[in-house]
């Protein structure tokens, strides 16, 4: 809850709740269809032209900053100016910046919030469309104004959509580079949902504002969600757009503090190191692996220590004792604060993290996932049973202990191991058929999107081989282990 003292720290808000779940397979139309990016650009842009050339929008880059403090009433930055860098529009150090300065203040009424939303559409969309939907409605609208809009300046200076790598764009060849990954199963999620929740803002216009002449149209929408995903904070206001704030490239090594203070009514930024003039200013989006950056951001970084795998884990419809632990699972699930995966279905989703000794506990296998598999291995019902009295014994986590019969420990982590080798195989094949398809004439937007696939396949195949290693020592060692107890029962 927001209260006038109250100081938030701002981050970046990724397009979903929730990353990379179980879902069900739904059919698409739109998915293998091309984007016409040259036409979305000209449909989008408010003077209908393709972006300036670089020295015209330098020349107008200058008049932004004194724009926004008109909007904004006060000062927001004596420390920093706009520029291009390899990643675009981008702010530098105007001047000699120390670590702990406060380098820019953007006031709450120079950001664009849902609130700006005309009161009858936000009223029509409060339960159906969540805050980045209703946000990118609102850029939609401001567009449609065209040069009454008073965030003319702001909108036209957005990434165009030929600029925007998010995979929501991809085309078919493309998207194919990266079939062997969640990400490509996400992102036909995110597409659903954006036409659902454009269904509703294109219905809400239509029902409040019949004589609009050109309603919403699902590629604009698509191309505002995708802006809002990546470009809004998360903020006391839900989320926000925050003008200028935004030119601001990601650096994972940043320690910048962003925040939004409530009295002040304000959002402002600290900086993290000392910059001399001319020096790229950086602030941290969060720490967010390569498939949330890819999907929500648009790029991805070489190597991500923030990468993950989600892989997904299923009952098998014809284990005679399926019901029975579908059953258990259920009954048992639970969610805490270390370890977030929960079971909820016969198609569970979990997310390993690079495990950085093999000889260690395993951290970054989620003890949810050796749990699920422990369940897998079960062949009788008493063995389930066992697993349900353990639990009610303990803290109520079903199979978080080992189990006690070791041959069947064993059993469940070769099934964890030959599934993450199933993974290494997919990963491997998707990364010698990009390589193997190298095309050397290629636009710079496929040599982009080439290396964004390259750098996430090898990053989750890092993930990968390192659970693998750490699983492949855990069943030697219970392999030894139950060899060595085996030998030491006397035979009758």
């Amino acid at each position: 809850p927001s209260h006038k003292y109250e100081r938030w720290l701002l981050t970046r808000q990724p397009i979903r709740p929730e990353m990379l779940l179980c879902i069900p397979t739904v059919k698409l139309f739109r998915v293998q269809q091309r984007h016409n990016f040259s036409s979305l650009a000209k449909r989008f842009s408010l003077t209908g032209k393709l972006p300036l050339d670089p020295q015209t929008q330098a020349s107008l880059d200058k008049d932004f900053l004194p724009w926004l403090e008109r909007i904004a009433g006060s000062k927001i930055t004596d420390t920093l100016t706009i520029g291009k860098s390899t990643y675009g529009r981008s702010l530098f150090a105007s001047k000699v910046i120390h670590a702990g300065d406060c380098i820019l203040k953007v006031p709450f009424n120079a950001q664009i919030t849902p609130d700006e939303l005309p009161p009858d559409i936000r009223v029509s969309l409060a339960d159906e469309v969540g805050n980045v939907g209703k946000l990118a409605a609102v850029l939609i609208s401001e567009k449609k104004m065209g040069q009454k809009s008073r965030w003319v300046p702001y909108i036209s200076r957005l990434p165009q959509p030929a600029e925007m790598h998010s995979t929501i764009f991809w085309g078919e060849d493309e998207f194919s580079m990266i079939r062997c990954s969640a990400v490509h199963k996400e992102t036909l999620k995110q597409k659903v949902q954006i036409e659902k929740e454009f269904s509703f803002v294109a219905q809400a216009y239509k029902q409040h504002c019949p004589m609009v002449t050109e309603p919403p149209d699902l590629e604009d929408f698509m191309y505002a969600y995708a802006l809002v995903g990546s470009r809004a904070w998360e903020t006391s206001k839900g989320i926000s757009l925050i003008p200028f704030a935004d030119f601001m490239n990601h650096d994972r090594l940043s320690a910048s503090i962003f925040i939004s203070d409530e009295e002040k009514q304000l959002s402002e930024v600290t900086a993290d190191r000392n910059y001399s003039p001319g020096d790229e200013v950086f602030i941290k989006y969060g720490e967010f692996s390569n498939a949330t950056l890819m999907l929500d951001f648009g790029f991805t970084l070489p190597y991500n220590i923030h990468d993950e795998v989600q892989i997904q884990m299923v009952v098998p419809n014809d284990d005679p004792l399926r019901n029975m632990k579908l059953g258990l699972l259920w009954t048992h699930h639970t969610r805490t604060v270390k370890d977030i995966n929960i079971f909820h279905s016969s198609c569970d989703s979990f997310t390993i993290k690079e495990v950085k000794s093999a000889i260690g506990k395993g951290r970054g296998i989620p003890q949810s996932l050796r749990a699920f598999a422990r369940v897998l291995s079960c062949t009788i019902p008493q063995e389930l049973n066992d697993l349900s009295k353990e639990a009610a014994q303990n803290d109520g986590r079903l199979a978080r202990l080992p189990l006690k019969d070791r041959s069947r420990e064993l059993e469940a982590h070769k099934i964890l191991l030959s599934h993450i080798n199933r993974l290494i195989e997919d990963h491997s094949a998707c990364i010698k058929d990009m390589e193997e398809s190298k095309c050397y004439f290629g636009s710079q937007r496929l040599v982009v999107r080439r290396q964004m696939a390259r750098d996430l396949l090898y990053g989750e195949l890092r993930v990968l081989r390192s659970a693998a290693e750490w699983l492949s020592h855990y069943c030697t060692a219970l392999f030894t282990e139950t060899s060595l107890y085996n030998s030491n029962i006397p035979m009758n």
